[in-house]
């Protein structure tokens, strides 16, 4: 099978000749491709050094680099890692195996169970957490790690994922989309190392972590927009019980109801639940024949790559 390693880079001139050097030792028979998002301390021409491939993308932004990849790349069987050299390269073949052997679409390296001390920054863990728990509520699928940058992927999910994200958000982009779209999603623990001395992240805690919360929350309601907007109604829904029950129980004893703003708030709010329960179900029907369609191009795509 042909198979790529993609290896997205910003800044990473300490570390990126390593990387690539040891994927080519642990994977002789890959294509090693570094995606380089402009950078300015001589990446490419480092990986380039090095016998790497590589493509430069100038919209800068971790999602514009994986569409990127996903876009340029042919292969049956891809491995995406991060060139800061925290993931080791000995584990790149069995992280592959399940995509190889027809078992998973997608195969997540897992790092929280074996990481080093200084791994992880402050409140990272947290975030981590967070995302992972998060993820598992809404869509009903629980994983381990959701932000890991080690993942193997096969033809299938590479070419039928429409990637929107820009930023850091696009491994949480990648793992709902899986999951809404009935790709198998395995994962295999991985050791995460610290980062060389001199290389740094490119991660803002809290700015990125904000916008990682504010992808799931659009992803749930553009993938399951049934159950956002009908948990929208039944809240609505729920008001209005509560308020007109004040003016239905005001009315019966008195034979009047002083207070109308009530009566028109609970008018308001069931009209509303009525608005939101019909959009989540024209929204649904929407979703279900765009994702008929997009299955059907995905497979008249992967059959012509793959010569058939």
């Amino acid at each position: 099978m042909r198979s790529a390693v993609l290896i997205p880079c910003y800044n990473e001139a300490h570390t990126v000749a390593k990387v690539v050097a040891d994927f080519r030792r642990a994977l002789p028979e890959a294509d090693i491709w570094v995606f380089d998002n402009a950078s300015t301390d001589g990446t490419a021409e480092l990986a380039l050094q090095a016998g790497a491939r590589v493509h430069r993308v100038p919209a800068k932004g971790k999602g514009n680099v994986v569409r990127a990849m996903f876009r340029e790349v042919e292969a049956d069987v891809y491995l995406m890692v991060d060139g800061d050299d925290t993931y080791p390269a000995e584990h790149a073949r069995a992280l592959m195996q399940d995509v190889i052997e027809g078992h998973a679409d997608m195969v997540v390296g897992t790092r929280l169970e074996q990481h080093d001390t200084g791994s992880f920054r402050r409140f990272h863990g947290f975030g981590n957490k967070l995302v992972r728990w998060s993820i598992g509520r809404l869509f009903g699928q629980p994983v381990r790690d959701v932000l890991s940058g080690y993942r193997a992927f096969s033809r299938r999910f590479v070419k039928s994922m429409p990637v929107l994200s820009r930023g850091f958000e696009i491994e949480t982009e990648m793992t709902v989309f899986a999951m809404a779209n009935a790709f198998v999603l395995t994962e295999r623990t991985v050791p995460y190392g610290v980062r060389p001395e001199g290389s740094e992240s490119k991660l803002n805690t809290f700015r990125d972590g904000f916008r990682v919360m504010r992808t799931i929350g659009f992803l749930y309601k553009d993938l399951r927009p049934l159950l956002f907007f009908g948990t929208a109604a039944a809240l609505a829904g729920a008001a209005s019980l509560g308020f007109g029950a004040v003016v239905i129980h005001e009315f019966s004893g008195t034979g009047a109801v002083t207070h109308p703003s009530t009566a028109v708030l609970a008018a308001a709010l069931a009209l509303t639940a009525f608005i939101l329960l019909a959009t989540g179900l024209i929204l649904d029907t929407v979703n279900r024949r765009s994702n008929e369609i997009l299955r059907l191009i995905t497979d008249q795509v992967v059959h012509r790559g793959d010569g058939r």
